[in-house]
């Protein structure tokens, strides 16, 4: 999936990867967010990712972007940290993905879903 936008020099395209890698940047700097996790389609296949999360080459497994008539939704699968409050950490990650994100693709990102697959101890 790409996003087109013409513009009188040209045309910008813009990938699911580099979604998720603004998105992915943008979710780790959160507090209490430990890293990310990879969807549940790809957990049998990538045991070894389950124990220690995404790296960065790796985003696009973690999130799932998809275009709908509004605009952008945007889902993450995340660790969170022991001890942190859920609702809060969740929050602070919806808002600062969809700011980022709108900041930095000029576009509307109809919603940002969090779901957390882990508490994990902050390492």
């Amino acid at each position: 999936m790409k996003k087109n936008s013409k513009a009188v020099f040209g045309e910008v395209s813009i990938s699911v990867d580099a979604i998720a890698s603004v998105a992915g940047e943008a979710a780790t700097m959160c507090y209490g967010v430990v890293g990310l996790a990879p969807r549940p389609s790809f957990i049998d296949r990538l045991p070894e990712q389950i124990q220690k999360g995404l790296n960065k080459e790796d985003y696009a497994k973690g999130i799932y972007a998809v275009k709908t008539p509004k605009g952008y939704d945007v889902s993450l699968y995340l660790y969170v940290a022991y001890g942190v409050k859920l609702t809060e950490v969740c929050s602070e990650v919806q808002k600062n993905v969809k700011y980022v994100l709108e900041k930095t693709f000029q576009m509307r990102f109809d919603s940002v879903n969090v779901y957390v697959m882990d508490v994990k101890d902050a390492e």
